[in-house]
């Protein structure tokens, strides 16, 4: 009995000294994405101030392809020793795997889920040559040309492209989805005019949407967005089941010592206190949102138990 309360202290005392420690070198950032989109600018807006609470370089580096399997797969199998993390949203997090119809890794096995980082309403905006100045004109638009209409999604997955097709399967319509490699990408066609609307974090149509460039009809969430407080909700219009949001967290390997865990947890949680925090984030159209890692994931057993039937019913598989 001696021997194995030796053995607990020694364990705890190890696990003090290596939070203590942590870390002793730079620190990355991994990022499913191409530089530009929600979660690669999640990254960039949190990694100076958590270099300098850490005491060292914080890197963001993006890995883009397949929806953010190519990054998940690649994380799942670092070093579980904190000093690389994933900034991960739904689509790679969650519903990537399964899309692929392969289980490159899952969440629940391979990710710690440390803390959220932002929560983002989403936006159904089109090209001001769209003909709908509402979300009523529009879904009459979608019914009457079955097909015509094209929506810019970027990627496969991702929530963007799961509301549109419960919007689809809910309402009896149809259009055709072109799939990109991120936001930014998507968001350039869409302004360009190759393709006609998207369903668009806020945080990323912002811009666009306040120079003029694109209209927007409507919003998810329970309540009207504070950065588009005359678009009205899909809820208030009548669509309730039409919500979701874009989450970004923060993660770590599986295995990471706990003690790692919560120092960066405490760390961002701290992070996302700051007011020049919040308001940048506030400021691109996102809510600075930081949850506990057993709050974090439950949130996420939560989505995953709502959309992945999505998923399933739309037969939504990898090119």
């Amino acid at each position: 009995m001696r021997a194995m309360y030796l053995g607990l202290c020694i364990a705890a005392l190890a696990g003090a000294a290596l939070a203590q420690e942590f870390p002793n070198r730079p620190v990355r950032l991994v990022v499913p994405w191409p530089p530009a989109g929600n979660v690669d600018i999640t990254a960039r807006t949190v990694a100076p101030a958590l270099g300098e609470a850490l005491g060292q370089q914080v890197i963001v580096e993006n890995k883009a392809g397949a929806g953010g399997l190519i990054a998940g797969e690649a994380f799942a199998k670092m070093p579980a020793d904190g000093y690389a993390l994933f900034v991960g949203a739904n689509g790679p997090v969650l519903f990537a795997p399964e899309i692929a119809k392969r289980e490159a890794y899952n969440w629940k096995r391979d990710f710690v889920p440390i803390t959220s980082i932002t929560m983002t309403p989403l936006v159904l905006e089109v090209h001001p040559s769209v003909a709908a100045k509402d979300l009523k004109e529009f879904i009459e638009l979608a019914r009457r040309d079955p097909g015509k209409l094209t929506m810019a999604s970027p990627g496969q997955g991702t929530t963007n492209h799961l509301l549109s097709e419960l919007m689809q399967s809910t309402l009896g319509l149809e259009w055709l989805t072109v799939h990109y490699r991120g936001n930014a990408p998507a968001l350039n066609d869409l302004i360009g005019g190759q393709v006609q609307f998207a369903l668009d974090q806020i945080s990323v149509g912002l811009p666009s949407i306040k120079s003029g460039m694109l209209r927007p009809l409507a919003v998810t969430g329970s309540h009207r967005a504070s950065w588009l407080p005359d678009v009205p909700t899909f809820t208030e219009l009548g669509y309730k089941e039409f919500d979701g949001q874009t989450f970004t967290g923060l993660f770590a390997p599986a295995r990471t010592p706990p003690e790692v865990v919560t120092k960066l947890h405490d760390t961002l949680a701290e992070i996302l206190k700051d007011p020049a925090i919040v308001e940048k984030f506030n400021a691109l159209g996102a809510e600075a949102v930081s949850m506990t890692p057993a709050e974090f994931t439950s949130y996420l057993e939560r989505e995953d138990a709502k959309w992945i039937p999505v998923v399933r019913k739309a037969n939504i598989k990898a090119d």
